[in-house]
């Protein structure tokens, strides 16, 4: 029997996801799992052990929560995220924000009901500020500040681990502090731990040298350096002396609501750290069926995470890139990989936990060094461009790493925020120009610098650029020209390529240039004015101090509203008065 080919428009007899004509990118698909997908699942599900053990242990919370955060969250994430490969989990910035929101208040990080309270707020911000679509907000955050941010995590990450992976527990008020103090008392380190953290490490360079061994190469010195440490019997700390891995799913747990008050304000530093750092997965990591990535829905998706994993013992996750990038290496083809690593993860959990127990302390510290390090070393090439872009950004960028390593991570967040708007400020305040728009003869226009002065009796176009804001008046103030002795004179403003909606301040400055050349007998014509940027002339009463034929909108052909303006103006200076008023 003849086997009937696939229709057109479809692969292996399935429909392609190809938009039609004009249709636009397709929308993400609930393809069938496939056996990559299960086999992704797994190996990311390992992986989840090791590092979401080892995450918790960084803010100081128990490393049950931190395997947990793997579950749920990793199921609810990747069935609802848009970015259909991003694997929604705990990180390590968003385990030392929660740490430092939690001590901020004075809660304790083990109470499970503490941890239940900042999971399912965090969840309650994400999902606001994805159903009010307000992914715009992170294109706000420059990576400036992002570098220097993510660069002292990175520091905040290898500080935080230095007795687990030495045994000697530094002193310092600040985490540079700390660790200038843990080099300088090599003496108080314990040989013991020391040397498992450093054949941890060990191990994992290796494993990570091999191009097949590198998606699990800290899974692989995990298990090798712990099955050592047991078989040789070294006396080091155990995660089984720190908390018990209970053979059981993760169980329901009721939020501590009392301490709410205490809380709004870090949900919200934590939702910004993990939904900048989700931002950064569909870019780096497309949908295999070519569907357009949507930011809002992915806030919306880790919101719903956050939301489900907090009552059910998770801290709170966002997307990661690690986690993402294992699932990816390994093979995953559809949202299906990353439900599977949920679920991979909940039954090595209940049924291998008391060997999970048996990882010793120095392990997760030596990996946990390994993925400071590969923090820092990753963000090396961010770090040269800031240093290579300005001066503006390299300050920013320190400002934020020596804030990150001396405040609260909730405060850093805050000021990097502020400090992201004064460099758009700046930055918008410095590419603010006039240029003075002339005729080639031909029938084209070329730009030059704008005259000192205003010719009388002549039209002068101008064109503004910039975004309309208020603290870029000064930079046009200073190429304005001089209006003294401007009889007759027309100034055409082309304001095409300002925003719809210019600032009270631009509107009142265009006032009172207007004023300043009637007064000498000229006038101002704005040319290529949008209906958004018109509205707002007429409701502010600016075009009863230009006049009705004071405003020219935009045109759709090219140039055609600057020539109307310059017809006009030259009809003006010819006839020696205002073209409205009766002969």
């Amino acid at each position: 029997m003849r086997r009937r080919p696939p229709r057109c428009g479809a692969v292996n007899g399935r429909d392609a996801a190809k938009p039609r004509p004009g249709a636009g990118p397709p929308r993400p698909r609930f393809d069938r799992p496939t056996t990559a997908d299960v086999g992704s699942g797994f190996v990311t599900g390992l992986f989840s052990i090791p590092e979401g053990m080892a995450y918790a242990a960084i803010g100081g919370f128990n490393p049950v929560a931190g395997l947990f955060s793997g579950v749920v969250p990793a199921i609810v994430g990747s069935l609802t995220a848009r970015t259909v490969l991003m694997v929604t989990t705990l990180t390590s910035a968003i385990a030392l924000t929660a740490q430092s929101v939690l001590d901020e208040a004075g809660l304790d990080p083990l109470d499970p009901g503490n941890v239940a309270l900042i999971s399912v707020m965090a969840g309650v911000v994400m999902l606001l500020m994805g159903l009010l679509r307000f992914g715009v907000v992170l294109s706000f955050v420059s990576n400036a500040v992002m570098t220097g941010f993510a660069t002292g995590i990175a520091v905040q990450i290898i500080t935080g681990v230095l007795h687990d992976a030495t045994g000697y527990q530094p002193q310092g008020h600040n985490r540079i502090a700390r660790f200038y103090d843990w080099l300088t008392h090599l003496g108080s380190w314990d040989f013991a731990t020391t040397a498992v953290a450093a054949v941890t490490v060990g191990v994992w360079a290796l494993a990570h040298a091999v191009p097949r061994l590198r998606p699990v190469a800290l899974l692989v010195a995990m298990v090798t350096v712990g099955v050592a440490v047991a078989l040789l019997g070294t006396d080091v700390e155990l995660v089984g002396s720190i908390a018990d891995i209970p053979s059981a799913l993760p169980h329901f747990t009721a939020p501590h609501w009392s301490a709410l008050p205490s809380l709004a304000g870090g949900a919200l530093s934590i939702a910004l750290v993990a939904l900048a750092q989700g931002a950064g997965i569909s870019p780096t990591v497309p949908n295999p069926d070519g569907s357009k990535p949507d930011m809002n829905r992915d806030f919306t998706a880790q919101g719903l995470a956050n939301l489900a994993g907090g009552l059910f013992q998770a801290l709170p996750t966002g997307g990661s890139l690690s986690r993402t990038g294992v699932a990816v290496a390994a093979g995953a083809r559809t949202r299906w990989s990353g439900v599977f690593s949920g679920v991979w993860l909940a039954l090595i959990v209940l049924t291998l936990a008391p060997a999970a127990e048996r990882i010793p302390m120095p392990v997760i510290g030596g990996l946990i060094l390994v993925v400071g390090g590969e923090l820092i070393w990753g963000k090396r090439h961010d770090i040269l461009l800031v240093l290579r872009t300005s001066w503006t950004s390299t300050a920013a960028m320190v400002l934020t790493f020596v804030l990150t390593t001396q405040l609260a991570l909730q405060q850093t967040i805050i000021v990097g925020a502020v400090l992201s708007l004064l460099l758009y400020c700046v930055q918008a305040a410095r590419q603010a120009r006039l240029r003075a728009i002339l005729p080639t003869g031909d029938g084209h226009w070329r730009t030059a610098a704008p005259p000192p002065r205003l010719p009388a009796g002549e039209v002068t176009v101008l064109e503004y650029t910039g975004v309309s804001l208020f603290a870029e008046l000064p930079h046009i103030q200073a190429d304005w020209p001089d209006t003294t002795g401007a009889d007759r004179a027309v100034l055409v403003l082309l304001v095409r390529g300002i925003p719809d909606v210019p600032s009270s301040a631009v509107i009142k400055w265009l006032g009172s240039r207007s004023d300043e050349l009637g007064r000498q007998g000229g006038r101002l014509v704005l040319a290529g004015a949008t209906p958004a940027f018109e509205h707002v002339i007429r409701a502010t009463g600016l075009i009863e101090r230009l006049g009705d034929d004071g405003l020219v909108p935009a045109a759709p052909v090219l140039g055609a509203s600057l020539q109307e303006a310059v017809d006009l103006g030259e009809r003006w200076i010819a006839e020696g008065r205002d073209p409205d008023r009766p002969p």
